[in-house]
């Protein structure tokens, strides 16, 4: 009697288990503790079929590690896809010319590309010159990230 009222005390410590990692898993957006819910159903399985309780807790940690390391990979690749590139993106790398000095410290700063004005930062910090050509560099937010190009002027002899 002693024996059973244990095996079925491990069978419901196992049972909560399960039911506190899927609520756990419900209530965050990411995968974080699926794993260790089917870890707790390998060791409430192997309670029912009364194993020690080392047993059960070596088939929780086996079955939730390899669960973790099965799944992990292919859950991040379908999961963190949600980057997408934008159409802003196309002008990273284009050539662009200063309408509004840029000045960091002053928050001032403006350029044209492809007809679009964007406001526009300095990528070193230096002040850049209305008047400049430009290379996009990045976009942070809604700014611009810029350097100027400094074109090599070929003198004829």
């Amino acid at each position: 009697m002693q024996i059973g009222n244990w095996l079925l005390s491990m069978t419901a410590v196992w049972g909560i288990a399960i039911i506190a990692f899927l609520l756990l898993e419900g209530m965050t957006t990411g995968l974080v503790s699926i794993w260790f819910a089917v870890g707790a159903l390998a060791a409430l399985l192997s309670s029912l079929f009364g194993a020690p309780v080392w047993l059960q807790l070596v088939w929780f940690f086996v079955i939730s590690i390899a669960a973790l390391l099965i799944t992990r990979p292919l859950a991040r690749k379908y999961l963190n896809s949600k980057t997408q590139a934008t159409n802003a993106d196309m002008y990273v790398g284009k050539e662009c010319m200063v309408i509004e000095e840029i000045d960091n410290v002053a928050g001032s700063g403006a350029v044209k590309v492809a007809g679009k004005v964007w406001t526009a930062r300095s990528a070193d910090g230096d002040v850049i010159p209305a008047g400049t050509k430009a290379e996009a560099l990045r976009i942070e937010g809604v700014k611009l990230i810029v350097k100027p190009i400094h074109e090599q002027v070929i003198v004829e002899e």
